[in-house]
């Protein structure tokens, strides 16, 4: 007589918090009227409208709030009050989201380069996600900042794309891993490297308390906002704003402490409540004249 099989069904703690997701929301917080079949042509298009209109930001940390990833609180903040966040809140929800569209996604979780050798181990700490669609894995990630990829990429060795005037290059390591390289100026840039071990929302939530409490991290030292655009990409460190386009050498302003509110407005799209801003005021007047070179913000 043969066994009978009892298959045990995955715990909740595996899965994105779908059930609760206000999918018609956050649709709209994008502004996404395109089809919704999951598809590689509709992940590509949602990848290009969430980018399109959620930025990249910290500023929940540096004036005195608290990020958590958890679906309720996503959807307050990235989409009721229609601010940004960093990637283990945007992929996180952009993974849940997906999900109930009926993509097959998972999470990873990367080692940030930003221009550091391969070779070199960082600290695991980046959320980002692979989908399986159209006959095979494609790493997938609004949540790298400015520099990060537009739409997805074929998880395979020696993957080649453009993204509008943007390039990527997918590479595998000595050590085994997956890199994600950018081409700037040239030159292929390390963006981050990772492997093919699961991540899950535990995960994400312990890599995003220790990126918004450790005093290391950039996040807790630094005002940042980043916008990750088709033809511009912008970028705010403390009080400096870096424009980048195709080709080109990144332009420099300085911006005033007082404008900063302004330019978070215009720029980024982010409007903060009055105390907000107060505080966010007073952090930037306090700030040293520091440049972001060798900073690790796009996580």
């Amino acid at each position: 007589m043969q066994a009978e099989t009892i298959t045990q069904p995955f715990h909740e703690s595996t899965r994105w918090e779908t059930a609760a997701l206000d999918l018609e929301a956050y649709l709209a917080r994008i502004d996404y009227q395109g089809p919704i079949t999951p598809s590689l042509e509709t992940l590509k298009a949602l990848q290009q409208a969430h980018l399109a209109a959620v930025p990249f930001e910290n500023l929940e940390i540096v004036t005195g709030g608290e990020i958590r990833i958890d679906l309720v609180s996503l959807q307050d903040k990235l989409v009721r009050r229609r601010r940004g966040g960093y990637c283990h809140e945007q992929n996180v929800l952009f993974a849940t989201v997906l999900d109930r569209l009926g993509f097959e996604v998972a999470g990873r979780n990367a080692r940030m380069l930003m221009g550091d050798d391969e070779r070199v181990v960082t600290p695991l700490g980046h959320t980002m996600l692979v989908v399986k669609v159209a006959g095979g894995d494609w790493l997938v990630d609004v949540g790298v900042g400015n520099i990060g990829p537009r739409e997805p990429i074929r998880l395979e060795e020696g993957s080649e794309v453009s993204h509008g005037p943007w390039e990527y290059r997918l590479e595998r390591t000595p050590m085994g891993f997956w890199l994600l390289r950018h081409k700037r100026n040239g030159e292929w840039f390390n963006i981050y490297q990772f492997s093919d071990e699961p991540c899950y929302r535990a995960d994400s939530g312990e890599y995003n308390y220790l990126a918004s409490h450790h005093p290391a991290s950039p996040f807790v030292r630094r005002i940042v906002a980043q916008h990750n655009g088709a033809e511009v990409r912008l970028a705010l460190t403390d009080l400096e704003l870096k424009i980048f386009r195709p080709g080109k050498a990144p332009e420099l302003q300085r911006i005033a402490a007082g404008e900063l509110p302004i330019v978070l407005r215009e720029r980024f799209g982010l409007a903060l409540t009055a105390e907000q801003e107060r505080m966010l005021l007073r952090r930037a007047e306090a700030l040293a004249d520091t440049t972001s070179e060798g900073e690790q913000l796009g996580t």
